[in-house]
């Protein structure tokens, strides 16, 4: 009876092993926000992890834009991606059964949240919102939240008369491509003003705790000191991490188990795929972007 149990755990056991097996390789989708070569860099270690985990090839892919995440994840050559809340909200919207959110990030308060940022050189004249009539301000990416969509929908209702088409209030809107892109402008006075992302803790000189302006830092692009704030939008969730649905169910154990764990295991590593100083990663669930989805679809029904 023992050597029946055994044999019919033993079975089971390796029954698990060989759908977990079913995939040949493993593919991590990067959102834009810098360069694509410090993208890679900062995955380098996670994509290590990962194929010791898994025990298969592991490919990072950085595309230019955020639709070729989205577009990757919705045909299935992507299998994982930490996503915006609006480019979750563009996946689920295309095709509710493509992927799964599974892990958040969480900043050093404990909250999920951060910001969308309005900053301008100082030495633009441009201290705030009203100060932008005529001038030209940057947004990243359509398929960003803080980039673009919180923005077209709170800036807006910031001031009477603001609106987000081109010639009417601001002198012209116009997308850069990417956060790094904005903030890179905005620095070297190519555009008046700009919008990006960050949790908004922390110092103004550091770039906050974490976001594209503390990237933009490290990196040397940019010095604090020059820039100035002029608009914060309410807190947004912080975005998902999420795993393609049709993986075999062990390979996604394996891989919420990583990510999970990653800053207790490789404070550095967390750091790098993170943007910043976090406290790791934590459970979410679809319901989080509830409202994020509905706000993504209203401003496409409009």
């Amino acid at each position: 009876m023992k050597k029946t149990i055994a044999l019919a755990l033993a079975s089971t056991m390796l029954a698990g092993f060989a759908q977990a097996q079913e995939i040949e390789e493993f593919r991590i989708g990067i959102l834009g926000g810098e360069n694509a070569q410090d993208r890679m860099n900062s995955y380098a270690c996670l994509q290590e992890y990962t194929e010791e985990a898994l025990g298969v090839p592991t490919k990072l892919f950085a595309p230019a834009d955020y639709n070729g995440v989205i577009q990757g994840l919705l045909g299935g050559t992507l299998d994982m991606a930490w996503l915006g809340a609006s480019a979750y909200a563009a996946t689920y919207l295309q095709d509710p059964e493509a992927v799964e959110p599974v892990l958040v990030k969480v900043n050093l308060d404990g909250s999920i949240g951060y910001h969308s940022i309005g900053f301008a050189h100082k030495d633009a004249g441009v201290a705030s919102l009203d100060d932008m009539k005529g001038k030209v301000f940057g947004f990243g990416d359509p398929n960003s939240t803080s980039g673009y969509l919180i923005p077209s929908i709170e800036i807006p209702q910031a001031g009477e008369g603001i609106t987000m088409e081109s010639g009417e209030f601001f002198g012209e809107v116009k997308f850069t491509g990417g956060h790094e892109q904005t903030i890179v402008a905005v620095a070297n006075g190519d555009i008046d003003a700009g919008v990006t992302w960050a949790d908004g803790q922390g110092n103004w000189e550091d770039g906050y705790n974490s976001g594209a302006l503390r990237k933009a830092v490290d990196a040397g692009l940019v010095d604090m000191n020059d820039l100035v704030e002029i608009w914060k939008s309410k807190v947004i969730p912080e975005g998902p991490v999420v795993l393609r649905k049709a993986l075999p169910a062990e390979v996604k154990t394996a891989m919420v188990e990583l990510v999970d764990g990653l800053h207790e295991r490789d404070a550095d590593c967390a750091y790098g795929v993170a943007a910043g100083d976090t406290l790791g990663f934590e459970p979410v669930t679809h319901d989080v972007y509830s409202s994020v989805i509905a706000a993504r679809q209203a401003v496409i029904n409009n």
